[in-house]
């Protein structure tokens, strides 16, 4: 009997789990840590900044379809990996051995690399986690009582860029609604190089789309940016040319902002010698697994990926949805492999979709694979796009609540590219 556990309860780590228990044999135990006993559905966030969602409307109690898949949920903070030791060491002081390990963590928000940054203690919001929400939506009702300048974007070194345009077409489709959107000028500010970059260097034509809802919108931006330092009612941006060189500084006034920011590994996986890179990211072969530590997996954002190229300015690669499935398939192949004495076999296919609300509209991609070169490159615009991330949240939340969450994205996939006649 071996002991499969499964570390984070995210995206990833809970199609993992409910993978697992489904294609293991029933006298392999899989457990599942989490720092609570809950799963929030993070594409949610931008809806809850600006009101059009409640707490309770995104969050799954996972008890009882835990329960239900036969998979034990210990529910704690997980202070350090031991992979000499091969468990988990607790924050109460107790262990939890496995036989294998998949790192699901997700990132920790290094919203200390820049002064002023971040929800605690600074002066932006975010949309990384619930809680974040909740506040960015307090500081919201308060400032549309008062409107003044919104600055939203992501910053040097960020990985995720789709939530950052979202936020910023919501909140200005929230501002309409309430007649104050004459009263805020907005400016987007990111560190990729173009509009429409998202880490990915473009999927279609994501350049043009973006451009186009920015200018229609009467949005600003500025590329190439890094953030030097934000305050009460300003914020400074350094912008650069292509060739690393100052292009200007930027002096912005602010009343309110949305900042994504860059990612770290988290404490538990940060320093172990083999395991991750220097920024604390999981190290994995082509079948997801640690090359130092064989007995352990990575997926989802926690693990490592170089850049898609050279940038001016930091600017890391997203982990969607669509390939951290692909990648949850190929471990629980992988690890029910080596349960049955065989070498793993199983790659992830690392294809991209995403559906990108902006209130009234939306834009929609697909990348196979998701790193260019492709074989899909595909990307479209329209109002009916809200509508589909309306109906893909609640259609997921339910997967999740009754443990059958296992292959979502890759229907949906399928779906888009059978409405669009698109060959794959």
């Amino acid at each position: 009997m071996a002991r499969v556990v499964v570390l984070g309860a995210g995206l990833g780590g809970v199609i993992a789990a409910y993978n697992l228990r489904k294609e293991l044999p029933k006298q392999h135990d899989v457990i599942i840590i989490n720092e609570t006993d809950f799963y929030q559905f993070v594409p949610s966030n931008p809806w809850i900044l600006v009101g059009w969602r409640e707490r309770s409307d995104i969050l799954v109690d996972l008890v009882k379809p835990m329960v239900k898949r036969g998979v034990q949920l210990v529910v704690g903070k997980a202070e350090k990996v031991c992979p000499h030791e091969k468990c988990v060491r607790l924050s109460d002081g107790s262990t939890l051995a496995y036989d294998y390990l998949v790192i699901a963590t997700g990132p920790e928000l290094a919203f200390d690399d820049i002064p002023g940054l971040g929800p605690h203690g600074g002066f932006t919001q975010s949309v990384c986690h619930v809680d974040h929400a909740q506040a960015a939506n307090d500081a919201f009702e308060a400032f549309c009582k008062d409107p003044g300048p919104v600055i939203v974007g992501a910053v040097q070194g960020a990985s995720c860029f789709g939530p950052a345009y979202e936020t910023a077409m919501i909140i200005e489709t929230e501002l309409r609604r309430r007649k104050i959107r004459d009263k805020v000028p907005m400016t987007f500010v990111t560190s990729e190089p173009y509009i429409g970059h998202l880490g990915l260097d473009g999927v279609g034509d994501t350049k043009g789309l973006l451009e186009s809802e920015m200018r229609e919108r009467h949005i600003k931006w500025i590329t190439n940016a890094r953030v030097k330092s934000v305050e009460a009612n300003r914020m400074v941006v350094e912008e650069l040319n292509d060739d690393g060189s100052t292009k200007a500084e930027h002096d912005l006034p602010m009343k309110y902002s949305m900042m994504l920011p860059a990612f770290r590994g988290v404490a538990a996986v940060r320093d172990v010698d083999g395991l991750v890179n220097p920024k604390g990211f999981i190290l994995t072969d082509k079948h997801q697994r640690n090359p130092t530590y064989p007995e352990i997996f990575g997926i989802g954002v926690c693990i490592a990926i170089p850049p898609v190229g050279k940038t001016a300015v930091p600017v890391g690669v997203p982990k969607t949805g669509f390939m951290i499935e692909s990648m949850v398939t190929a471990v629980t192949g992988n690890i029910a492999a080596l349960l049955r004495g065989e070498e793993p076999t199983q790659e992830a296919t690392w294809n991209a979709i995403c559906i990108a609300d902006f209130g009234d509209g939306g834009v929609a991609f697909i990348a196979q694979p998701q790193i260019p070169p492709r074989n899909v490159n595909w990307s479209v615009s329209g109002g009916w796009v809200h509508a589909a991330k309306v109906a893909f949240e609640k259609y997921f939340l339910r997967k999740v609540r009754t443990g059958h969450a296992e292959t979502f994205y890759e229907n949906a996939a399928l779906g888009l590219l059978k409405t669009f006649k698109i060959k794959s």
